[in-house]
């Protein structure tokens, strides 16, 4: 005997519109993967190994010697506490977390002493698109963050500190090296004590950096405080900034161009920013190697300074 269900067609799809209904909200919802010792998942890896698209990974407070390469999309991986720490051998020769998947969002980790054997170990190496990180830090790496070219991507670094990143040997690391990206934007942060390098690097095709602190010290040698070598937009706000008596490169502070520029720059503004210098010699403030005016505007300068080299102004 043959069982038949016979629907309308407004039942029908009613039915239909219920169970595709069922079916998103379903897939709606991330899950979160717990890490921390005691759990089911005790190291950053095993989350990463199981993570998909859109879920939540939280870590306990401690140290893990690990690495992780993520590979899931729009995750937010988050400390549950105060003092998480990343440290150990990295991944892939490249660094403590390697970032595969795009959108992802990182929250209150430290990342420590990434070394590699090419001298280029990185806090987190960013090879997906569009990574946020926030209330994070990252102390004595060669890289603290480092970035393939993604040219339609953007890296946002918020409230995050750089603390004795870099290393030059032979090549220079520095506490952020941007690839080409779309955008690099970096608020309310500190950079202390860069080792050589610089303490941000961008090739970005725009380049924003708002209230944040970037200085030497004492001890750090950095080379520019700012490298934005190939042009592109530019503003550069509100900082307070310092180059040290052990500056390796006491020439220049904030350095445009120096390797040619290869974006369109319709627009260099630089303003109401605090720099100090503590060198026994001149040293400028910025230099414009691009052919677009640098527009200096409300800036206060202490010690040998000279405001601008190159095209632009300064008011």
């Amino acid at each position: 005997m043959r069982c038949r269900i016979r629907l309308s067609i407004p039942a029908a799809i009613f039915a239909l519109s219920a169970s595709l209904l069922t079916a998103c909200v379903g897939a709606a919802e991330p899950r979160v993967l717990a890490v921390g010792p005691g759990r089911a998942l005790t190291a950053p890896s095993q989350a990463a190994a199981r993570a998909r698209d859109g879920d939540r990974v939280v870590i306990d407070p401690g140290t893990y010697r690990d690495c992780a390469v993520w590979r899931a999309n729009r995750l937010t991986i988050e400390a549950a506490g105060p003092g998480v720490v990343i440290t150990g051998p990295v991944c892939q020769g490249k660094a403590l977390f390697v970032i595969d998947g795009a959108g992802i969002t990182i929250v209150g980790l430290r990342f420590e002493h990434a070394r590699d054997a090419d001298r280029n170990g990185a806090g987190i190496r960013v090879e997906g698109p569009d990574l946020t990180v926030r209330d994070s830090a990252f102390i004595d790496n060669e890289d603290g963050i480092l970035t393939a070219a993604s040219p339609h991507s953007t890296l946002s670094i918020i409230a995050s500190r750089f603390i004795d990143n870099g290393v030059c040997a032979p090549a220079c690391a520095h506490g952020i090296y941007a690839g080409q990206l779309a955008l690099l934007h970096v608020e309310r942060s500190v950079f202390r004590h860069q080792h050589v390098g610089h303490h941000i690097k961008s090739r970005a095709a725009r380049t924003e950096i708002v209230d944040t602190t970037i200085e030497d010290g004492v001890d750090g040698n950095s080379s520019y405080l700012i490298d934005v070598p190939n042009g592109g937009d530019v503003l550069i706000e509100r900082n307070r900034l310092q180059k040290g008596p052990r500056s390796d490169n006491p020439q220049t502070a904030i350095a445009l161009g120096a390797e040619g520029t290869r974006h369109p720059t319709r627009q260099i503004l630089i303003r109401d920013n605090q720099f100090r210098s503590d060198l026994p010699n001149r040293t400028v403030f910025v230099r414009n190697q691009t052919p677009t005016p640098a527009e200096l505007v409300g800036n206060q300068l202490t010690g040998q300074v000279e405001a601008l080299v190159g095209p632009g102004s300064v008011r």
